[in-house]
Formats: structure tokens, C-alpha cells, sequence
């Protein structure tokens, strides 16, 4: 049964949250207090400022960098360009293809979190490092990342997660991460019907599964919108189902991010929900041990 249809209707909808946020379970106990779960619960992300020393980003700088030096005119699957120049916008399977990244997402810190607040083992659904360099780098438009992996991907519930590690430090002016707090309360359906291989199209520029404006305009004037801003090292982890986007970046301040995406082993994928073909595996994993 689906419990959130989404592209299936002219018409958008927006229906309440079927899902706990907060998956509490007293063999998962971790290192948030009651106060930091509750605040998660009711806004759907949490903020650490320096979670990783300045010695600790350097050396994911410099891989950074290499990455994007070896990749630069790679024809690979997993390096996503600019929707309108040839420059790097993401790479997909960082975990998997990296061993300092694939040591990051195993950190035990950042895991003993995750797994409080999912409630159960995790594995990483998908990774990827966001570049946005500075006087180019292009916007990410208002979305939940559930929308797309319910439909595209075939995950059931809520019960998935966000770690975004900022490896250059987040102004205001350099288009970071904006939420919209409490909007992970309720799932907006979107139109339209999702073309075969969308995927090839979307990781540039997302058409299908983007909230229409008075959706929109309804959550923000419920809600507002909040910016995760703060140096190099800081993490923000965020729901599945949390509103988010970002600006594009005029400054001459890059402002590049490594995402892992925590999903439950408890809530492991499906057939797509779209009855669509299975999205590859760099983008969703659906074969781990």
C-alpha cells in the first residue's frame, strides 16, 4: 500500500505525516539529550557547529579537491555537471568509491546519532559531495528527498536521515542549506508523471517531484525558513521528509558539502512506487551487507 502517492494527480495535495520522527528504542540509546530530541522532532534537523576539528577538514579538503582535479573531465556515471557548463555540481557514491569518505560515514560519532534517532542499524542510502563554486555554482530547488525516493526509489516510510558536513565555511551570502522547520510534519504530493530515467535530468536540475508554490507559500507562512550557516566542520542532519533548498552561489566563496543519507535496515527499498524501473545503484543503494 502506498501511504504517500505523489505524481499521480493534476492536482498537488498536502496530507499529515503517517510516520514517527523520533524512532525511540532503548538499545539505541546515544548521545542526545531529551532537550536536542524534542527539538528534532518538532523542527526536523539539528545543528553542530565544529563537529570536526579545522585538522580533520583539511585533509577532507585536499581529497575534496583531488576528487574534483580527477574528475573534471570524467564521463562517469556518478559526476553530475551544471545544468548550463560542463563544471562538476556532484558526485555521486563517495562512500563507496573513497576510502576517507567511505571512513567518514562509518564515523562512530556521527553513527551513534543517526541510529539514536532512527532507532535501529542504519546503512548509507545514498552519498555525494555537492560542489558550489563560487560565481557559478547553481541552486538546488525546494524539495523533500522523500518525495523522490518514495517514488523513484521504492523507500517505504520516514525513517531515513540526512548528514550534510560542511568542508568550507557556510555564509548567508554563499547559498547554504535553507529548511523549512516543521515542514517534515506533512508530505506535499506533487504533479506530473515521472518520465523513464528522470534521474539523468534531475541530479542537474529537478522538474518532476518539486512543490508547487502555494504548497509552498503555505509551509513557509506556517513554518519560515531557517539557513544552516557556521564554519567549516559543522554537520546538520536533517529529516528525509524536511523542505530544503539552497541559492545559487554569486560569491566568490565556494561553498562545498559532503552528504551521507542514513536509512534504516529496517525500512531497506521496494519496487519503485512510480512502478518505474529501480534508480542505479549509485544513487540508491539497495545491495548491502
Amino acid at each position: 500500500m502506498d501511504l504517500y502517492p505523489s505524481r499521480v494527480s493534476d492536482k498537488p495535495s498536502i496530507m499529515e505525516r503517517k510516520d514517527p520522527v523520533v524512532h525511540r528504542n532503548n538499545s539505541m540509546r546515544g548521545p542526545l539529550d531529551e532537550e536536542q530530541l524534542s527539538f528534532y522532532e518538532k523542527n526536523g534537523y539539528l545543528f553542530f557547529e565544529r563537529f570536526f576539528s579545522g585538522e580533520e577538514v583539511q585533509v577532507l579538503r585536499d581529497e575534496l579537491r583531488r576528487i574534483w582535479e580527477t574528475n573534471k573531465h570524467s564521463d562517469a556515471k556518478e559526476i553530475i555537471r551544471e545544468p548550463e557548463s560542463r563544471e562538476i555540481r556532484s558526485v555521486f557514491a563517495v562512500h563507496r568509491d573513497y576510502e576517507l569518505f567511505r571512513q567518514l560515514s562509518r564515523n562512530q560519532r556521527l553513527l551513534d546519532i543517526v541510529q539514536q534517532i532512527l532507532g535501529s542499524e542504519v546503512y548509507i542510502h545514498q552519498s555525494r559531495i555537492n560542489y558550489k563554486q563560487g560565481f557559478s555554482g547553481k541552486e538546488f530547488y525546494w524539495h523533500s528527498d522523500f518525495e523522490t525516493w518514495h517514488v523513484e526509489d521504492g523507500m517505504p516510510a520516514m525513517r531515513a536521515l540526512s548528514c550534510s558536513i560542511s568542508l568550507e565555511d557556510n555564509y548567508h551570502f554563499n547559498g547554504p542549506l535553507m529548511v523549512i522547520p516543521g515542514s517534515h510534519q506533512y508530505f506535499i504530493s506533487c504533479v506530473g508523471e515521472t518520465p523513464e530515467d528522470h534521474y539523468e535530468q534531475s541530479l542537474r536540475r529537478q522538474q518532476y517531484g518539486v512543490p508547487d508554490h502555494d504548497s509552498l507559500t503555505w509551509l513557509v507562512e506556517k513554518h519560515g525558513i531557517s539557513t544552516s550557516t557556521g564554519p567549516a566542520g559543522s554537520v546538520t542532519l536533517f529529516d528525509c521528509n524536511l523542505m530544503h533548498g539552497s541559492n545559487g552561489n554569486i560569491t566568490p566563496l565556494p561553498r562545498s558539502n559532503v552528504f551521507f543519507v542514513y536509512n534504516s535496515v529496517e525500512n531497506r527499498l521496494v519496487q519503485p512506487f512510480s512502478g518505474q524501473k529501480p534508480r542505479p545503484e549509485h544513487i540508491a543503494t539497495r545491495n548491502f551487507g
